[in-house]
């Protein structure tokens, strides 16, 4: 039967903590609404459930969210960005406290008696990606290569012998030649750079999903050819990022930005792939 007093909006799943609930007490999610962890069904005699689990849910209204209304509000960017930015903030307030697995945008139940359901049936493959993700970050990393603009010479340029100006045809020419023979310079020390991150990241048992290189407004002036998001220990996160932030120092061209320490919003589902020649064996089977 449908709730007409709202429908179960669920941010996460979390571990069912006494320190969590106090934490989430004030919060407030999508609507304004107070949030609150959503336990599990009482076990059944003989059941064995060490690590108890939770959805993070609030209350919204139906009229707002129910399956006719929702479609026509995606297309709404301000409302959408308003939702976007009201679940966010719930799951990194999460991350600030404990372990904490993501879910979709919207993720939303009749009532809670149906989210208890969906919390039952899935609990296992829920439990397996706490256990991965717990103690570990999620950190971006994205290499740029700069763009190679013409000469500020567009007037004409001396021969190499330096004893004629060239016309301004030859000059032209000259300058593209010379802005190609750059742009290939980067891309080599781009592929070298990707490399470099590549060996390096099996250094710290990390797990990788390999996101699309970014294009327009996103990536600015620059061009991005790599966008990774990595799972990273949390007693690793100073040295790894402080070994990519040096290693293309010595490569013309060439950027490597490390983001973080993000929500695991990348590791939610499904499995993550493991990074080249890491040790993925904390993780679970895949």
């Amino acid at each position: 039967m449908i709730d007409r007093e709202g429908l179960t909006y669920v941010y996460a799943v979390v571990p069912d903590t006494p320190g969590l609930r106090a934490a989430l007490s004030d919060v407030r999610g999508v609507s304004g609404s107070l949030v609150s962890l959503l336990g599990e069904h009482a076990p059944t005699e003989g059941e064995e459930r060490p690590d108890p689990l939770a959805f993070v849910t609030s209350r919204v209204p139906q009229d707002e969210f129910d399956e006719r209304t929702l479609k026509a509000r995606f297309e709404d960017l301000e409302w959408l960005e308003d939702v976007a930015r009201a679940h966010h903030e719930v799951v990194q307030t999460i991350a600030r406290h404990d372990t904490v697995l993501p879910l979709r945008l919207a993720t939303l139940y009749e009532n809670d008696d149906r989210a208890r359901g969906a919390l039952a049936a899935q609990r296992h493959v829920f439990a397996e990606r706490i256990a991965l993700l717990r103690d570990r970050s999620e950190w971006g990393v994205k290499l740029y290569i700069r763009s190679t603009g013409p000469s500020e010479d567009r007037d004409g340029a001396a021969d190499p012998g330096g004893t004629t100006t060239l016309s301004p045809g030859k000059a032209y020419l000259r300058r593209r030649r010379a802005q190609h023979s750059a742009q290939e310079s980067h891309y080599r020390n781009a592929r070298e750079a990707a490399q470099r991150i590549e060996a390096l990241v099996s250094r710290f048992t990390t797990y990788r999903v390999r996101h699309p290189a970014q294009h327009g407004e996103l990536a600015g002036p620059e061009e991005n050819v790599l966008n990774d998001a990595y799972l990273v220990p949390d007693g690793r996160t100073e040295s790894f990022r402080a070994a990519l932030a040096a290693l293309a120092a010595d490569l013309d061209g060439v950027r490597v930005e490390v983001t973080g320490p993000w929500a695991p919003y990348s590791f939610a589902m499904p499995p993550p792939e493991p990074a080249p020649h890491g040790d993925a064996r904390e993780g679970p089977s895949r």
